[in-house]
């Protein structure tokens, strides 16, 4: 290939798909470029059509998609001339040769993407099998040696596991794995680092630059992240209903940004350099009343006399402490490989001692890795799952509850006090339900009101979130991402909760859209009075939330302080690790790969021994460095010497 030609180029790309009440143009008039070993990144939001793009560049659009423009692309193994992709019959050889060969794409969501039924070798080699490539004992081998070079410590081990076997990093790798077998001269890689936590998305960048360098080929990276493009992007190309608004050298579109559409994307992102009480600018406002609309919701809450006589209840709860949690204990046993009839063996505890408050009327945020026993902990307390042992006690003003042994209308008067607001807002959804009924459940099975009160009940929580009474009658899958999760927010506020369990709510949302769900949460947070106990793996979302951070680390809180302190000051190596982890969409502040991407078992060998366990046993405890940061380290080391 002559040097500087573009290894792909789309010109005048349009795809409409036709509906039954109209035509949708997903894609405009697009035109971009990859060059050969760069990365160009496509950014936007969910539904701007970035996705439409890269399946179609693939050859995997939808078959009732009408497309015209070109996509040529040029491949360097060739003889130099450019194949206009469009032109090519959809499943005839030439594509077919291209596709998986020499263009690959991995995909957002590692698990769906996956057959639960293959183990992820024979998946993996199934990709050289239907281009001809080796033979069986060829193939296994390329396949170990791909495993090794993503990052697997033992792929021979680690070829014939089953997806489900794999955590989401682990099954991440495996797509990148079975994109490159066939060392493709363009990557496209949709979104793969969403969801992921933020040591696990450093080691995933630092993978794909090291791959990029190491193989030479070039990457389209789709995202809405801008702190991923300003750690990998090349180019910059800006997208927005499916029009290409602003493209160029990544420092011309974050130094210079002239589209207002990109200067609004960037305002709408949290980050550590927020004033306090500074509000997330979202590009669009969603029209709210917040609380105010549910001040005369029928069917206020008051605890039943029930609760002392079933004898639930434990002393000692102070009374700004809404809940505590005490020595909470969680084990998952785990079989040998050899088959279910193998006696359990018992892995290390998911969740293991952990105690912590949550004040009347604060936002709690928890932190930590995938695996760090977050969810396990959320769980627990919706009891949802029992603890091996600990205590969670709920303290309502008039005295203790014991959550965990709660039975009767106490049981029930604990589940109208503490809601829970899950991670997808597509599962957690009925489909076969309408909103007015997903909203109203909460009402008829704590048989609160009825007929046209719970009918004023349900458009009141609807008002509150930002939707108007048009969508009573339509179901989830007609309404956006952000419009589902506040549907699922309105339906956690029905029973008027003093405690909200927030699980990762705005993971799955692109930034424009996850501002809009954080300024409603606290604006519900003011006008009611709500508790929250928030769980993340984006810092720069916990530090806008919360007011005190405790950070999860195996199964442990390792660190518990302020948000403030913890964010400026964080004592703890592995607090400081996930701090060092977090990309900023600022091209003066470059990520650390080297010391970002390490696994946190792989970092904790360079921590001090203050930090790690004595060989002889377990002598950790939380060590007080006052004003409320504690932080796990040995029970004999001196405050002044953990803060070195």
């Amino acid at each position: 290939m002559m040097p500087g030609k573009d290894l792909l180029r789309i010109e005048g790309l349009n795809v409409v798909f036709p509906l039954m009440r109209g035509r949708l143009r997903a894609v405009n008039n697009a035109s971009l470029r990859i060059l050969p070993g760069k990365v160009t990144a496509l950014v936007g939001e969910s539904g701007s059509g970035k996705s439409v793009i890269g399946q179609t560049v693939m050859g995997l659009q939808s078959q009732v998609a009408e497309v015209s423009g070109k996509i040529l692309f040029t491949d360097p193994a060739g003889d130099g001339s450019a194949v206009d992709i469009l032109q090519l019959p959809r499943d005839g050889l030439k594509i077919r040769s291209i596709r998986g060969k020499r263009m690959s794409q991995i995909f957002q969501e590692p698990m769906t993407s996956f057959s639960p039924m293959h183990t992820i070798g024979d998946q993996i080699t199934e990709v050289l099998k239907i281009h001809g490539l080796g033979s069986p004992a060829s193939r296994r081998k390329d396949c170990i040696e791909i495993l090794g070079l993503v990052g697997f410590r033992d792929p021979a081990r680690m070829i014939d596991k089953y997806p489900f076997e794999l955590s989401g990093g682990m099954r991440q790798r495996a797509m990148i794995a079975m994109a490159l077998i066939c060392r493709p001269a363009l990557l496209i890689a949709d979104e793969p680092t969403t969801a992921l936590d933020v040591t696990i998305q450093a080691q995933i960048m630092k993978l794909l630059r090291d791959l990029q360098a190491e193989l030479g080929m070039a990457v389209l990276l789709i995202t809405h992240d801008l702190g991923v493009v300003a750690n990998m992007a090349d180019e910059v190309v800006v997208l927005y209903h499916g029009e290409v608004l602003e493209s160029g050298p990544v420092r011309a579109i974050f130094d210079n940004p002239t589209h207002p559409y990109l200067k609004g994307l960037m305002g709408a992102i949290p980050h550590f350099d927020m004033a306090p009480g500074e509000r997330l600018r979202p590009l669009r406002e969603i029209k709210t009343l917040g609380g105010a609309a549910l001040a005369m919701l029928p069917g206020a809450v008051r605890r039943p006399e029930v609760a002392k006589a079933t004898g639930a209840q434990k002393p000692g709860a102070a009374d700004d402490v809404l809940l505590s949690v005490r020595e909470l204990t969680k084990t998952f046993a785990a079989r040998k490989s050899g088959g279910w009839l193998q006696p359990a063996q018992f892995v290390a505890p998911a969740v293991d001692r952990v105690s912590f408050d949550v004040r009347r009327g604060e936002c709690l945020g928890l932190v930590g890795e995938s695996g760090s026993g977050k969810t396990t902990v959320s769980k627990m307390l919706m009891r949802a799952v029992s603890p091996d042992s600990g205590d969670v006690i709920y303290n309502d003003g008039s005295g203790p509850i014991d959550v965990i042994h709660a039975q009767g209308e106490t049981s029930d008067y604990l589940r109208r006090r503490m809601q829970m607001i899950f991670q997808d807002p597509v599962s957690s959804l009925s489909p076969r339900m309408t909103v007015r009924n997903i909203v109203a459940e909460p009402l008829e099975i704590h048989k609160i009101a009825d007929g046209p009160a719970r009918t004023e009940a349900v458009q009141a929580l609807l008002t509150a979130v930002g939707l108007d009474q048009s969508a009573l009658q339509r179901y989830p899958h007609s309404f956006s991402g952000g419009q589902r999760q506040r549907i699922g927010i309105a339906r956690a506020l029905a029973l008027q909760p003093e405690l909200v369990v927030c699980d990762e709510p705005v993971s799955a949302l692109d930034v424009s859209v996850q501002a809009q769900v954080l300024n409603l949460l606290k604006d519900l947070q003011r006008d009611m009075g709500l508790t929250y106990l928030f769980i993340s793996h984006n810092l720069a979302v916990v530090n806008y939330m919360a007011d005190r951070v405790a950070v999860m680390w195996a199964g442990r809180i390792v660190e518990l302080a302020p948000v403030e302190v913890l964010m400026q000051a964080p004592v703890h190596p592995y607090t400081r690790a996930l701090l060092a982890a977090v990309p900023f969409p600022d091209l003066g502040r470059p990520l650390d790969f080297e010391t970002a991407a390490l696994s946190s078992d792989v970092a904790r060998e360079s921590w001090a021994p203050a930090f790690r366990p004595a060989a002889s046993g377990d002598d950790m405890g939380p060590a007080d460095l006052g004003n409320g940061h504690f932080v796990l380290a040995q029970r004999n080391v001196d405050a002044a010497e953990l803060r070195a």
